[in-house]
């Protein structure tokens, strides 16, 4: 029987049906990982069942303390707990563990499942979305809480594993965590000692407890995982911590109670029939699979009932904080609900042509101090690289230790992994729209967390800046080449090029209002010409990815294609193929995503089929270009790598010129004249 000390009877039949119900769901599936739930389960039981507070009937109430399985790979064991607790998952879902179109996937999706807070599987990721909870309730309790009235108040806890630990992304957001000192984070480290291949000291052999300690984390050990009053003192510990976040080290044992405890196959295969009824036997459990002793399933679902009369007593407190404070409660809801202010976007810059040329970074930055003016919960910053990404607010303060450094300026250091993952934990949390910055080139760093935000639908902003070959002499290492096609590979991503500031606002507009997904601006480092936006629909044409912006009467004989600075160049041959007497059109492309989301009448209406010249052109991978110009068209594009020399010089040494777009251009069209391909 299991050692779990000063716990009832029903507390040792609660956890055993935790860790059986898991066990179960692995072994019906044929596939997955019952070894984190046979040793974890006394670590979720305590925490669901004594700690925090969240209310199953409603999983979205604000007020909520979030958890975050960062070792998503245990999956099966917040799916025992969220059934049992009484979130809206049935008996027949986790009988469905890892089935075609069930709630139960094997690793846990945020949007799929009620009470799922985070998508988690990507091992570390979880850990900087914990940072960002922790950052957002922080921020949000500084903008909202008076005196008698903590409207914000609530602990972001996660549950790691010795790989969380391991993977970079996690050293980066503790790192952060410590600096910035959040108290409400309480971290609870899995320690099995036992990874995929083996034990962990074959890869993995520092202090862990004393490396968070070096993080200016609160650390705590807990020697026996199975000790439910050991444990919950420790957390209360954490708890009580508000200066710094805390780091509890849990011994557990993976697989326990099973033939195969303290060995790494247990870590994620089934136990297999034989080793199943041993460790039924060790827990004098009886032999049907998905049993719920009589009393347990009432004792859990206690939680509907405690997390009711949570969610009520803040509902009051809220009631009489807006009678005391109308307008913050007035504020308060509406960010809740994600909605932005009345008139959020009135008094954005419009740009003249007769203006001086700017660089989209530039533009992105005034647009961008324009909207934190009327949006107080847009909030963000830059891995180190504020002063060149332009995304500073002017006139507020930077996010810092203590209860006077809140800011809206986070300083995310070099460490845009975290960021990304930090970012998509504000956005998780809700109430504050946030932003991280740096080149395009290092997007590389943080894709994992890209992905991540789109196949959650984060509301996230990712402002990349130096998008080109045109940033110049800091040669290849920094000059994106396929960048800009890799993201738009990714579903449910929104990528927008413009093409001057003017096309900058309208993509700030886009990423304010696109809900659904993240949105990532490409800007330039080089200063632009700006579009006269009396002379077309800027705003509409960005809004739909792609339209006209420069036309000659009738049907053009060939179709000029252009994202970003290159927009320019399509202009200035538009101009020299109307002195050859040649039909052009330009079309300003800033976002793919955009433009396939309209219907093919508008699509055709924007390059019509009839017209077989289309020859695209954008300073990147020319792959993917051919669905727009088709068979007979051609890409002027970077298949190779940049240089280090002025960005001007970079443009004409790889064939950026409007000389080289005009020849190509009258090369098509002399093949369509001759209907035959170039």
């Amino acid at each position: 029987m299991s050692d779990l000390k000063k716990a009832s009877t029903l507390e040792h039949q609660a956890i055993t049906t935790i860790r059986l119900l898991a066990a179960d769901m692995v072994e019906k599936a044929k596939s997955g990982h019952p070894g984190l739930p046979l040793g974890a389960a006394p670590l979720a039981y305590l925490l669901w069942m004594r700690i925090m507070r969240y209310n199953p009937a409603d999983p979205a109430w604000f007020d909520r303390d979030r958890f975050v399985l960062s070792a998503g790979h245990g999956s099966a064991l917040l799916y025992a707990m969220l059934h049992l607790t009484g979130y809206d998952l049935t008996m027949e879902e986790l009988k469905r563990f890892r089935q075609w179109g069930s709630m139960t996937p094997g690793h846990p999706e945020h949007g799929l499942t009620p009470g799922v807070e985070a998508t988690t599987g990507p091992l570390g990721q979880g850990i900087g979305n914990s940072v960002g909870m922790a950052l957002a309730e922080r921020a949000l309790a500084a903008q909202f809480n008076r005196d008698g009235f903590p409207m914000v108040d609530h602990y972001t806890y996660a549950l790691v594993s010795d790989g969380d630990l391991m993977e970079g992304v996690a050293s980066e957001a503790a790192s952060l965590a410590g600096t910035l000192g959040l108290g409400k984070l309480i971290l609870l480290y899995d320690d099995n000692h036992v990874t995929i291949e083996g034990p962990t000291d074959l890869a993995f052999t520092e202090d862990r407890v004393k490396r968070f300690e070096a993080y200016h984390w609160h650390t705590d050990v807990v020697d026996n995982g199975e000790d439910l009053a050991v444990l919950e003192q420790a957390i209360r510990r954490a708890q009580a911590e508000t200066e710094r976040p805390s780091f509890i080290a849990v011994r557990t044992h993976i697989g326990y109670g099973s033939p195969k405890q303290d060995q790494a196959v247990v870590h994620g295969e089934p136990l297999g029939p034989e080793a199943m009824a041993a460790t039924r036997t060790f827990f004098k459990w009886p032999e049907e699979p998905f049993h719920l002793p009589g009393g347990v399933l009432d004792h859990f679902r206690e939680a509907l009932e405690v997390g009711k009369k949570h969610q009520e007593e803040w509902q009051q407190r809220l009631a009489a904080y807006e009678k005391a404070y109308p307008d913050l409660a007035a504020r308060l809801k509406a960010q809740i609900h994600g909605e932005l202010p009345a008139s959020w976007d009135d008094g954005l810059p419009t740009f003249l042509p007769t203006g001086p040329p700017l660089a989209t970074r530039v533009a992105s930055g005034k647009v961008l101090n324009a909207l934190a003016k009327k949006i107080p919960n847009l909030l963000g910053g830059s891995a180190d690289l504020a002063p060149s990404t332009k995304t500073l607010i002017n006139g507020s303060s930077d996010m810092r230790p203590g209860k006077d450094g809140i800011g809206r300026n986070i300083h995310f250091g070099v460490r845009e992994h975290g960021m990304g993952a930090v970012v998509n934990g504000l956005a998780l949390h809700g109430g504050v729209i946030p932003y991280g910055a740096t080149f395009l080139i290092f997007s590389d760093y943080m894709r994992a967390s890209l992905r991540l935000s789109a196949l959650m639908g984060c509301h996230t902003i990712f402002v990349f800046t130096h998008d080109s070959i045109g940033l110049g002499e800091d040669g290849p290492t920094h000059q994106p080449v396929e960048h800009l096609m890799s993201l738009r590979a990714m579903p449910h991503f929104t990528l927008i090029r413009p093409a001057d500031a003017n096309e900058t606002t309208a993509a700030w507009r886009v990423a304010m209002t696109h809900t659904a997904g993240p949105v990532a601006l490409a800007l330039t480092r080089q200063n632009m010409p700006t579009l006269d936006p009396s002379a077309v629909d800027i705003r509409g044409g960005v809004s739909r990815g792609a339209y006209v912006l420069k036309d000659s009467d009738g049907l053009p004989q060939v179709i000029l294609i252009a994202s970003g600075s290159e927009v320019t160049l399509a202009l200035t041959a538009f101009e020299e193929l109307a002195a050859e007497n040649v039909r052009a059109r330009v079309v300003s492309m800033p976002c793919w995503e955009l433009f396939e989301a309209q219907d093919a009448a508008y699509r055709n209406q924007v390059l019509p089929p009839e017209v077989k010249a289309r020859l695209a052109v954008e300073a990147g991978a020319t792959l993917g270009w051919e669905r727009y110009v088709g068979p007979e068209g051609a890409v002027i594009g970077l298949d190779r790598y940049g240089a280090s020399a002025p960005g001007k010089t970079n443009m004409e040494k790889l064939g950026f010129t409007a000389a080289h777009v005009v020849s190509r251009a009258l090369s098509l069209v002399g093949a369509a004249a001759q209907g035959g391909k170039k």
